[in-house]
């Protein structure tokens, strides 16, 4: 217990005396003055030392805990000029090249005429984005996003369904963003017996790190295609005799009364935004999952899920 050294008479802590507390700061640094200490080693100065620590250690720990979480997510990821432009030439499947915006190396120009040969998406950036998302903080103004499986082409799925004597059940993802949901949805095609799932080039998830941890392997056994034009893919699947099934909120048919027996295409959109409009024009046949709560849409994932497990159960 602190003893009182302003006098023998108590004050009530609920009545603070401005006047006592300006005699009591004026004591202390008279008291300060008379025994030659400057005022930084007054109990009030070392108590607010204390309470700047603790809050110096309070903003490190969640930054140490963010940074751990960051080299996590970006195991999958290739910086520095030599680095990234020896991973292009040894034909290592890729997601996406980061470049620094304005920038004038010669090496990183041919870094991005290689991707631009290669058909890779690139996003040019700031640099102290580019800082942000870098692990090494050692990039040189290029960082390279390697997938976590090769993709193969659109032919190869439907090649899949041949070889199985099987009637090709092929799963389309328009703007699926999210890395959770995509491996969500992997894991429950494998499940389900689709034969392969086409993603855009553009607005999707990529095959990361994430994408395989949450897959829990599925990746392994899924084949993976991304197209530059999701609509063409569309066509061309409808002239290989491919019935394109959308999953919309407004579908006409809920998908437990449609037939699901033929050879389909599956497509679901965003939870956001759900089919694109010019995806939804290519749609044979639009359906729906009832809903009877108050909230109108489920996760895409488990949308996904539902409708491909539907048509697993029809197939037999």
């Amino acid at each position: 217990m602190r003893k009182n050294n302003f006098g023998s008479k108590k004050r009530s802590r609920s009545k603070p005396v401005v006047k006592g507390r300006n005699n009591r700061d004026g004591s202390k640094e008279r008291k300060s003055r008379e025994s030659g200490q400057s005022g930084l080693h007054s109990p009030i100065n070392k108590r607010d030392k204390v309470r700047n620590k603790k809050e110096e250690i309070g903003v490190m720990r969640p930054f140490n805990e963010a940074g751990i979480k960051d080299i996590v997510d970006r195991e999958d990821r290739v910086e520095g000029r030599n680095s990234v432009f020896e991973a292009m030439r040894s034909g290592r499947p890729i997601n996406k090249l980061f470049v620094e915006k304005d920038s004038e190396d010669v090496l990183i120009l041919r870094i991005v005429a290689m991707a631009r040969e290669k058909d890779i998406p690139i996003q040019y950036l700031e640099k102290n984005k580019l800082d942000s998302i870098s692990q090494t903080r050692t990039h040189q103004g290029v960082i390279l996003e390697v997938a976590a499986k090769e993709y193969v082409d659109v032919e190869d799925i439907l090649r899949i369904a041949e070889e199985k004597g099987e009637k090709p059940f092929v799963l389309v993802l328009d703007g699926i963003t999210d890395t959770n949901n995509l491996g969500s949805i992997i894991r429950s095609a494998e499940c389900a017996g689709v034969h392969g799932i086409i993603l855009p080039k553009r607005r999707s998830a990529t095959l990361n790190a994430t994408v395989a941890k949450v897959a829990a392997g599925a990746l392994e056994y899924v084949q993976v295609a991304r197209v530059t034009n999701l609509v063409q893919t569309l066509r061309a699947l409808k002239s290989e005799g491919l019935w394109i099934i959308g999953a919309d909120m407004d579908g006409e048919t809920n998908f437990q009364d449609a037939d699901l027996t033929g050879p389909a295409a599956l497509v679901i959109g965003s939870e956001g935004e759900g089919l694109s409009r010019l995806v939804k024009a290519e749609c044979d046949l639009m359906v729906k999952i009832p809903m009877k709560g108050r909230i109108s849409s489920l996760n895409a994932g488990v949308a996904a899920a539902l409708i491909m497990f539907e048509i697993s159960r029809q197939r037999g």
